[in-house]
């Protein structure tokens, strides 16, 4: 099973306050174990949401917000992409990670094209494998 792991912003990330050497050090170090066992698949952090924008779509409106926006506890400073067995196997390794002062995060499974059932045809489920396919290649 894939999981996104939601790296949430804090003041200090939407402030674009850089990590120091300590942390990059033990990021490094826990993402370097995370690819050995075979878990990570992608992981990046990103920019503060003053560099962001949002879309908001009605019918066929499309209503373009650019950041900075409030710190209301849904803004993302990072993320992982990563492969474990469950959703406590996820947990185990982020309970790992090298955070503290009160940062947080949150696991979501992502879905598999099992997941969408008799919806995904097969005409779709081959655009699926073709566009993944394309998409790394690149």
């Amino acid at each position: 099973m894939r999981f996104m792991v939601i790296v949430k912003a804090d003041k200090n990330s939407e402030a674009g306050v850089m990590p120091g050497t300590e942390l990059l050090t033990a990021m490094g170090k826990f993402n370097e174990e995370m690819v050995k066992a075979g878990v990570m698949l992608a992981g990046e952090g990103l920019h503060p949401s003053s560099k962001g924008a949002r879309v908001r779509y009605t019918g066929k409106e499309r209503c373009v917000s650019r950041g900075p926006f409030s710190l209301t506890g849904d803004l993302v400073s990072g993320f992982w992409l990563i492969e474990a067995k469950s959703l406590d196997e996820a947990i185990d390794w982020m309970k790992r990670a090298p955070f503290d002062g009160g940062a947080e995060i949150e696991i979501r499974q992502v879905f598999s094209p099992e997941d969408f059932g008799e919806a995904l045809t097969p005409e779709l489920r081959e655009q699926e494998v073709r566009l993944r396919a394309e998409g790394a290649r690149k």
